[in-house]
């Protein structure tokens, strides 16, 4: 054995404390380090040739690297929609590594079921039945992507040919109708050969909604010439609109189509009663994403599908191969997604959703939800600053209330994260450059909230007044 190894292994408690001593010095401090570090990176060293083993590493990254990493799992971090790591869930990650199983199947390991046991509280926790099964995948793009490829088999058994085995190209031409489809949507389309083209939009509500409207959405398959894909939102990025999801699972009854709906973070909705009614019909969806390691507040990289011809996901993703066992039964994880190997990314839910239970997150979600109506009325209250948008659930979005350019409001999110105080992203909604403050931590209070206001308002005054 490597002597670096040798000296590690002697000393592997020692080094696990010293780790842990980082992490507890870096998470008591989170509320006060800068939110995000503009500055520019170390250039890159060599390979070390023969290593200084995990100490000196761990010296090296604390020194070099860890001051420059951004506070994004911290109470002010508002960009995309970013959850923190409750203490529970950075727990499971942190045994997750420790046991380090594999899941891609069921043999010589407890792994497998305790992934279906979270499925099934996730499944109960967003109102799903029976009927959905699913896996967890890395993050919301490939759950959108293995739901729409059970879709695009889907669309081959009503065309009479499998595309598993001859290809997208035997289906012909593809039609997927959404309102305010994400961009992971097009990239999953694009992915699975249907082509970005295929996305064909659908009017929206009017009154700056972001919601498809349903009879625009019934004419659109009205005029089609067989059986299409609807994707559909519980949760809009810029706004947090939903989609009628009762209303569209009810065009059904007169034309053919499968029913996909991101419920990335939107989906959290059912956890409260005053937001449950956004997601209703959400269990009428064919194929369903959801994010956790966005409102669940999980470690990054965590989320689900489900889908209830989970028969057709195995003909997808099923893997022959003697030695990895054939789906039969209830089928082997390996058999359900893109990935063989397959880290236990169930652990850290299921240690946040035994601690904290469905009361422990709903008071997140409704917590976050309050903070975003904090923020939106100060900033609607100030003459420098206006609401692009009503803030409907956790997500703020707003603009410059003058010349807001693209430049003008870039250089505001700039100067925001500049000052250590909080981090936005930008957005382009209805014609106009904005930007959106996302609540999702489980850390934020409302002094926080009143923090980010302030350095906004203040980074607007002092340099774009």
């Amino acid at each position: 054995m490597h002597p670096a190894l040798a000296d590690d292994l002697a000393r592997f408690p020692e080094l696990l404390q010293a780790a842990r001593d980082v992490a507890a010095r870096e998470l008591s401090g989170l509320g006060d380090r800068p939110v995000a570090h503009p500055g520019g990176a170390p250039g890159p060293a060599p390979l070390p040739a023969e290593g200084e083993g995990a100490t000196g590493a761990l010296v090296r990254f604390a020194e070099q690297w860890a001051p420059g990493f951004s506070g994004s799992a911290g109470p002010r971090y508002l960009g995309f929609v970013t959850g923190g790591a409750t203490p529970a869930s950075l727990t499971g990650d942190w045994l997750t590594g420790a046991f380090d199983q594999n899941v891609s199947g069921s043999t010589g390991s407890l792994a497998s079921a305790l992934e279906h046991e979270t499925l099934g509280w996730l499944r109960e926790l967003f109102g799903l039945g029976e009927e959905h099964r699913g896996a967890f995948v890395s993050g919301a793009t490939v759950s959108n992507t293995v739901g729409l490829a059970v879709a695009r088999e889907w669309l081959g058994e009503r065309r009479g040919v499998s595309v598993e085995r001859e290809g997208a190209a035997a289906l012909g031409p593809v039609t997927v109708l959404s309102g305010s489809p994400h961009s992971s949507v097009a990239k999953a389309l694009s992915v699975l050969g249907l082509g970005r083209d295929s996305l064909r939009p659908v009017p929206v509500l009017p009154g700056g909604r972001e919601a498809v409207d349903v009879a625009a959405l019934d004419a659109a398959l009205g005029a089609l010439d067989g059986p299409a894909v609807v994707v559909a939102n519980a949760g809009t990025v810029n706004t947090v609109d939903f989609d009628d999801l009762s209303a569209i699972a009810a065009l059904r009854e007169r034309h053919d189509f499968w029913l996909h709906v991101d419920a990335a973070f939107g989906g959290f909705a059912a956890l409260s009663p005053a937001y449950a009614p956004l997601v209703a019909g959400l269990d009428a969806a064919d194929s369903v994403c959801v994010d956790l390691h966005k409102w669940l507040n999980v470690p990054y990289d965590a989320a689900v599908q489900f889908t209830r011809r989970q028969d057709l996901q195995v003909k997808v993703f099923h893997n022959a191969s003697p030695y990895l066992g054939l789906p039969t039964g209830e089928p082997d994880f390996l058999h359900l997604t893109p990935e063989n190997s397959r880290r236990l990314r169930a652990l850290p839910a299921w240690f946040s959703l035994a601690a904290y239970g469905r009361a422990g997150h709903r008071e997140i979600v409704e917590r976050n939800v309050a903070l975003a109506r904090r923020l939106g009325e100060r900033i609607a209250g100030v003459p420098g600053l206006r609401l692009l948008a009503p803030v409907r659930l956790n997500v703020v979005c707003f603009t410059l209330a003058d010349d807001p350019t693209e430049s003008r409001v870039h250089a505001l999110a700039d100067a925001v994260a500049a000052s250590g105080d909080a981090f936005v992203t930008p957005t382009f909604y209805a014609g106009t450059h904005g930007l959106r403050a996302a609540f999702s931590n489980w850390r934020t209070t409302e002094e926080d909230t009143d923090r980010v206001f302030e350095a906004v308002e203040r980074c607007r005054a002092d340099g774009l007044s």
